[in-house]
């Protein structure tokens, strides 16, 4: 297993915390679905997470499977830790 510097864990220190906000907005949005200063909110921070895992990927690899990333060459799912291991 290949040991991720500190840039890493910081990058997807970023992403959970991008990821946990997009989840509380998605609940109050269901219940609040006319909040429009919400909903600029939200969008917002799907570009800002969307950015945020196009920079993660392009360092250290892919976050997802099954066609929701790109990977370079050679096939990066053999590289570890995963995002999810650290």
């Amino acid at each position: 297993m290949n040991k991720p510097d500190e840039n890493y864990y910081r990058k997807l220190l970023e992403l959970q915390q991008l990821d946990f906000a997009l989840v509380e907005l998605t609940l109050y949005l269901d219940t609040h679905p006319n909040d429009m200063q919400i909903l600029q909110q939200f969008n917002q921070l799907v570009q800002q997470r969307q950015h945020c895992a196009h920079e993660f990927e392009m360092q250290y690899g892919p976050l997802l499977q099954f066609g929701h990333s790109y990977s370079k060459y050679p096939w990066q799912w053999i590289e570890t830790p995963w995002p999810w291991q650290v």
